[in-house]
């Protein structure tokens, strides 16, 4: 640029020499200076131009490495929340299998409990225990010897004598038993059913379960039959009687 001002500045003396019968040396002086005065403007005004151009690439190329800077911690931030999100959900899983198992836990716990203290309450009476066992060996000699309908008259009786003692699970299951030799289903599995559901806790209960799967199968509602061997299977799959429920449903096939 300042070449160019001085080729200007040149070419305005020659000029000025050229035509010095046309202009005074003041006037030329004067156009000179003016020339060059709006030579400096451009010159001044093309390096501001140029410098904000320069700026204004810069702050646009810090603008974009800043959105690129702000898109990559979104997408970090989003793969963080998905994980966390993950994890609690699995944490809330294992919450609720927790509180499951231990809930069954304590309500197996107080049921056993309940028990024990039932069997406490008669040890320290050994009076009606005594008395009560007698009961119980006197109608289970009635089944034994083939007495059915006197055996259960005599377990009902021992049942509403003593409603608390140990044997009523199995009372219930030698009714249920005396009503199936006498093919008095509907009785029979109303029995096995009341040991089932009442006395969980019983050693007879799979047993009671294998009995209600044979009363359902000679009422000839095999459907029930399924489901109570699939709950048998379930609650006890290692038991005798689980096997040989097996083995009748396979002849129902």
């Amino acid at each position: 640029m300042k070449l160019h001002i001085l080729l200007i500045a040149g070419l305005c003396v020659f000029c000025g020499q050229a035509f010095a019968g046309l202009f005074s040396d003041d006037e030329a002086r004067l156009q000179i200076q003016q020339i060059g005065d709006r030579v400096s403007k451009l010159e001044d005004s093309t390096k501001k131009q140029s410098d904000i151009n320069t700026q204004q690439a810069a702050t646009n190329k810090k603008g974009s490495t800043t959105l690129l800077d702000l898109q990559s911690q979104i997408e970090s931030l989003n793969e963080e929340l998905r994980n966390l999100r993950g994890q609690n959900e699995e944490l809330t899983h294992k919450l609720q299998d927790s509180e499951k198992r231990q809930k069954d836990y304590y309500i197996d716990l107080d049921t056993r409990l309940r028990h024990f203290e039932t069997a406490e309450a008669q040890q320290s009476n050994n009076a009606p225990i005594v008395e009560g066992d007698r009961a119980y060996e006197a109608a289970q000699s009635l089944f034994k010897s083939g007495k059915n309908q006197d055996a259960i008259a005599a377990f009902q009786e021992f049942i509403k004598q003593f409603p608390d003692s140990v044997y009523v699970p199995n009372a219930h299951y030698e009714i249920g038993e005396a009503y199936f030799a006498l093919k008095d289903y509907p009785n029979a599995l109303a029995n096995y059913q009341v040991l089932s559901t009442q006395y969980a806790f019983s050693p007879k209960t799979p047993d009671a379960m294998l009995a209600i799967i044979n009363c359902q199968i000679a009422l000839k509602n095999n459907v029930a039959a399924k489901k109570t061997f699939k709950q048998l299977a379930a609650k006890y799959p290692e038991s005798i009687a689980a096997g040989e429920a097996k083995k009748l449903l396979a002849k129902l096939k």
